[in-house]
């Protein structure tokens, strides 16, 4: 597929956090002109991404439209009290209203007409008005270069030509705000300090095919594009969409089976994904940036929970060997992918289920199988997303993988398990190495969902466990409070994590919340209904588990809704034990 930019040579510079949040800011442009030989020029964009009571987000694009520098020093001034308190991708300092921001290890070179991202929050009273100048290596950012030294002959070689354009982004959520679901957003706002976090872009399931044109009132695909549309304004905006719908859907549980059997592959196709792909591919949402996260929890069943496994079901055995995940996934990412637009990133679970090492390896090669599948090529893959609806910490900063306890090894804590990872982070960025290796595009790149992962309120440790044994070094220590990895249903404690972000670490393209918080995993108890929704003990608050979670209590919250549906206690479990808190 074609791009502006080769991925494998830009993946550094792009690497810039800049929030996804939708809410109203402002945007300064101080532009530069391009000028020949030993001049210095260029063009600054300060955004206001985000801003709440005493603080705000904001986001800097810094081009160097001169000659090549190999480090950059960016100095401007603010006009109010405003106060930079925590930033990312630059080492920002501040001196009275003076603040400046240079390169760290990985974005100083700037080439001709390169560009690089940081961000950073503040605090502020009364107003928050934008920078008026900046200063690039000491240059005035005001509309003109400043030659170095005069050229004495004209420029012997023509201008570069400009990209193609209509190419994808490198990474779809740089320079983007995201879609914020309107009908989401109004039942977080419904609630008690909803209004905190309402406006956060969060994905739009479509878990069966009565989604697509919408039913019981709720918006169809049509209508979030549209909406999208409006949101969209003169600059990029992403669409995150939750392809949620294959045959035999979730074989391993039973709260989010779907409509379809496991031999209606055919109906998947034609039913499912045609109609969606005939949707993104009209030319009406052409200038949207369309994100699909493909068909989350399918393809790492048919590792782990198949014959020869503890954990095996008769439905994943099934599945395997009619291989329709495979072809349905290979399909979906075919059609989907051969949108301009359209952006698909593969699940890839989460390290609580596939960061051992007999689940890792070979989950990698069933990805590339099935990204290869029914004319699909890798190609057609722009990244994968890990902890789609999970709770797994971003970050354990209190113990790693490397340490022991008395000569034991951290790996051997009843928490750990043997596991390879401790956290998203690490296992994001080892998933992504692999895949790399197995031939996929070099600029790959992760998405993570931070959408109920903060762990944040009382119970968030603020040190290492003790260390008497490996386990209470651990267990006193660890972040997710979880009583077992492999629990997985509304959890009790749980916290919103890292808002949606672009670019927050090296690998990822960005902290998502595709998840949408609020929204059920699964019914406490049976309940009848139409979407083919099971019931799984594994979301009774009162179950003392299986195999899969080494026969622990649930952890889950009473009185759940089916899944998908408006869950309140949940969403004000998140809230309470947000983190960064609220």
């Amino acid at each position: 597929m074609s791009r502006t930019i080769p991925r494998k040579t830009t993946r550094t510079a792009l690497l810039a956090a800049i929030s996804l949040v939708t809410a109203a800011g402002a945007t300064a442009t101080v532009f530069g002109t391009t000028a020949g030989a030993a001049t210095t020029g260029c063009r600054v964009d300060y955004q206001v991404t985000s801003q709440w009571n005493n603080g705000f987000g904001a986001n800097v694009t810094v081009t160097n439209t001169g000659d090549p520098v190999a480090a950059w020093t960016l100095e401007w001034s603010y006009g109010g009290d405003q106060k930079v308190t925590q930033g990312w991708n630059a080492a920002i300092t501040q001196s009275g209203t003076a603040v400046t921001a240079k390169n760290v290890s990985y974005n100083g070179a700037l080439a001709t007409g390169g560009s690089t991202s940081f961000g950073f929050n503040g605090s502020y009273s009364g107003t928050n008005a934008v920078p008026a100048t900046f200063k690039l290596n000491g240059v005035t950012c005001n509309g003109a270069t400043v030659p170095t030294e005069p050229p004495t002959t004209p420029p012997t070689t023509p201008p570069t030509t400009p990209p193609p354009s209509g190419g994808k982004a490198d990474n779809p959520y740089a320079g983007a705000k995201v879609y914020v679901n309107p009908e989401w957003s109004a039942k977080a706002a419904a609630e008690p300090g909803g209004t905190k976090v309402s406006n956060q872009p969060t994905g739009v399931w479509l878990d069966r095919i009565a989604s697509i044109p919408g039913a019981n009132g709720r918006m169809g695909l049509r209508d979030h594009l549209d909406a999208a549309l409006a949101q969209k304004g003169s600059g990029e905006l992403v669409v995150q969409l939750v392809i949620y719908n294959l045959p035999g859907r979730d074989c391993a549980a039973l709260a989010s089976n779907g409509e379809l059997g496991p031999t209606e592959i055919d109906k998947y196709k034609t039913q499912y994904i045609d109609p969606i792909a005939a949707i993104l591919a009209d030319p009406k949402y052409a200038g949207l940036r369309i994100v699909t996260t493909v068909e989350i929890d399918s393809l790492p069943n048919l590792v782990t929970n198949v014959s020869g496994r503890p954990t095996a079901t008769a439905n994943c055995d099934a599945m395997k060997t009619n291989g329709n995940y495979i072809k349905g996934v290979g399909y979906a990412l075919n059609k989907l992918g051969s949108i301009a637009n359209v952006y698909n990133y593969v699940d890839a679970g989460h390290h609580g289920w596939l960061g051992w090492d007999d689940n890792f390896g070979a989950s990698a090669e069933i990805f590339k199988q099935a990204a290869t599948a029914e004319g699909s090529t890798l190609s057609k893959v722009h990244g994968f997303i890990v902890n789609t609806a999970n709770y797994s910490a971003l970050k354990e900063d209190h113990f790693k993988i490397e340490d022991s306890v008395n000569g034991t090894s951290v790996r051997q804590s009843k928490w750990v398990d043997w596991n390879r990872y401790t956290d998203e982070l690490s296992y994001a960025q080892a998933m992504r190495s692999k895949l790399i290796s197995l031939g996929f595009d070099p600029g790959l790149g992760m998405l993570i969902d931070t959408s109920r992962n903060g762990w944040g309120g009382t119970a968030r440790p603020t040190g290492p466990g003790a260390l008497t044994s490996v386990d209470t070094y651990v267990n006193g220590g660890r972040y997710d409070r979880r009583i077992h990895l492999g629990n997985w249903c509304n959890q009790s404690g749980a916290g919103l994590g890292e808002r949606p972000q672009a670019a927050p670490a090296a690998g990822i393209d960005a902290y998502v919340w595709i998840k949408p918080p609020g929204e059920s995993d699964g019914a406490s108890r049976e309940i009848p209904n139409n979407e083919g929704k099971g019931f799984d003990r594994m979301c009774d608050p009162t179950y003392t588990g299986n195999v899969r979670n080494g026969n622990s209590m649930s952890g889950s919250l009473p009185n759940a809704p089916l899944a998908g549906q408006w869950f309140s206690a949940q969403f004000q479990e998140l809230l309470k034990n947000a983190y960064p808190a609220l």
